[in-house]
């Protein structure tokens, strides 16, 4: 089986010691990204840390794809505790950082420890630097990458960033990279935040040799070539289509369809993208360069589900306003998903919807948690009390979009994610739109046969994020490609996803996390059925717990059986 290559660098920020240790045997069980930073999150962090204390620790993982030169390989992943969710997660972003990375000559970099001062942390293949930096002090992402640019040199490509949502702790903060690019979901911002590390820059020439099969060219080739509506519009091509289905969240979830879509729709996006946008190698280019002419905006995005969360869920009907909340959310480091659902949350209890000026200071305050913004800040499961709202999360993470009430199976995967209520961990929603010509299509009402396909789903995703591969390939990178890329059969990969899986809900099982937790706001038919045959599916106990025969019994490791 393919893998990352090189040790672990472990960065202790408080302490300003480095240590590097080889992990191969960990390596070539779990492959890189994901599978790596959760197997080391899952043996290394105390199980009743605190996720904003310096017990925590982040990883930072690349996959044996990073060393191809394959479209859908520009990406990364990020594990930690969850300041959000209270769990373990990750979470992975796009853009050019991960070769980069690679650069290192490291699989992974772990920090932990908290400094007690704001500091750069500079990895390179030659050593890790310090560098207190007190005037980075609340500063944006673009004025950081502005910094590290012209003090040092390194582009933003080379940059993992906070903005003032991270430092102060946001508990949806993001980490972002390539300025705009976001490792986005759980708050792993808030992490860093909590270590007094604005950013981290890697760099070097000791990149490790991974072979990769000749299928890569024919893949890259393809995704050249492809004539595909996401090359225009980005994941917002199926906004006025998830709409038409009534799986399109509208004003803080009371309704599944927005009569001002056409406003926010995939063709006004396109109307202002005013260049190609991509991650590394990758010749797909799906992202979204837009600017308007008259307001002077400018961004990457909004992807489909930033439209979702600050357009139709708030009330909005202007691309445009949906657009700046989208670059001010980059700008001070902020989920847009979880922030434009908290901001959807409160103008739903002051009855505000469509209210663009007020939307764009409620994201200003969020991020430096001024006035109201300090209660926004902690999220909807923890503030929707005080607002008087329905709690529109699982596992304390925000919803995403396609609409579980309409997208059953999506409604379950919901439920079953370890890391909560986001549409990427299993992406089951894809199999239930009513288009979709596949022969493992479903029906969007109900669960029949739908929690074996749920389990796959994650498993193979599991695998994806460990490669790292992007979801976006699904149309590409095949059942039997993946397998000749990764050099194992289907079922050895499926097998390792389902451990990740495993790992991560027996890691969360520790802090609490059972049954209790898979739960929706909202009903799906034969839920409790649809739940326990996922759950027998994945040979956990009906609680939700993973069984204690399935581990040795310390922090950590699988048995042997």
């Amino acid at each position: 089986m393919k893998h990352v290559r090189g040790p672990l660098c472990s960065i202790d920020v408080g302490d300003r010691t480095v240590e590097t240790e080889a992990i191969d045997d960990i390596l070539e069980s779990f492959i890189g990204g994901r599978a790596l930073g959760t197997k080391l999150a899952h043996d290394r962090i105390p199980f009743d840390a605190d996720p904003l204390g310096p017990e925590n620790r982040l990883y930072f993982a690349t996959g044996p794809m990073q060393h191809s030169t394959m479209s859908f390989t520009g990406r990364m992943s990020a594990t930690g505790v969850s300041p959000l969710t209270d769990g373990l997660l990750s979470s992975n972003a796009g853009g050019f950082l991960s070769r980069n990375f690679t650069g290192t000559g490291y699989s992974a970099v772990e920090i932990t420890g908290a400094s007690d001062e704001l500091v750069v942390v500079h990895v390179t293949d030659e050593g890790v630097e310090f560098e207190a930096v007190p005037d980075l002090a609340e500063a944006t992402v673009s004025e950081t990458c502005a910094y590290i640019e012209e003090e040092h040199g390194l582009g933003s490509e080379h940059t993992t960033v906070i903005g003032p949502g991270g430092e102060n702790q946001v508990r949806f903060a993001s980490i972002m990279t390539s300025r705009e690019r976001a490792f986005g979901r759980g708050g792993l911002g808030a992490i860093m935040g909590s270590k007094n590390v604005k950013a981290i820059t890697f760099d070097g020439d000791s990149t490790r040799e991974v072979e990769i099969p000749p299928i890569q060219m024919e893949i890259h080739g393809e995704a050249a070539k492809a004539d595909h509506p996401m090359k225009a519009q980005g994941t917002t091509s199926v906004t006025e289509y998830a709409n038409m289905v009534e799986a399109l969240p509208t004003r803080y979830f009371t309704d599944t369809s927005f009569e001002g879509v056409e406003g926010i729709s995939g063709d006004r996006v396109e109307e202002k993208k005013y260049k190609k946008g991509t991650c590394s190698a990758c010749a797909f280019a799906c992202k979204l360069p837009t600017r308007d002419e008259e307001s002077g905006i400018e961004t990457e995005g909004p992807e489909y589900e930033t439209v979702m969360a600050f357009g139709s869920n708030a009330g909005i009907d202007d691309i445009v306003d949906v657009m700046q909340s989208n670059k001010l959310c980059d700008e001070y480091g902020l989920d847009t998903i979880s922030a434009g659902d908290v901001v959807s949350a409160y103008l739903k209890s002051e009855d505000e919807f469509g209210n663009a000026d007020l939307i764009h200071d409620l994201v200003e305050k969020i991020a430096y948690r001024d006035g109201v913004g300090d209660a926004l800040a902690e999220g909807v499961d923890r503030v929707h009390d005080e607002l008087g709202v329905e709690n529109w999360s699982v596992k304390g993470m925000e919803f995403s979009a396609h609409d579980g009430r309409t997208l059953n199976g999506q409604g379950l995967a919901f439920a079953t994610s370890n890391r909560g209520a986001d549409h990427m961990y299993a992406e089951f929603y894809p199999y239930e739109y009513p288009l979709v010509d596949a022969d493992d299509a479903f029906d969007k009402e109900g669960l029949e046969d739908k929690p074996p396909k749920l389990v796959e789903l994650e498993n193979i995703n599991a695998i994806k994020d460990s490669g790292v591969i992007c979801k976006f390939s699904r149309d590409f990178v095949t059942e039997d490609r993946i397998t000749t890329l990764l050099d194992a059969d289907y079922d050895e990969l499926l097998a390792v996803g389902a451990e990740v899986v495993s790992l991560e809900r027996h890691f969360n099982n520790q802090r609490g996390f059972d049954r209790d937790d898979d739960r929706l706001p909202y009903e799906i038919p034969d839920f409790e059925r649809g739940l326990e045959e996922y759950y027998d599916e994945r040979g956990w106990n009906d609680d939700g717990t993973v069984p204690d025969a399935a581990f040795d019994g310390g922090h950590g490791a699988p048995a042997d059986d």
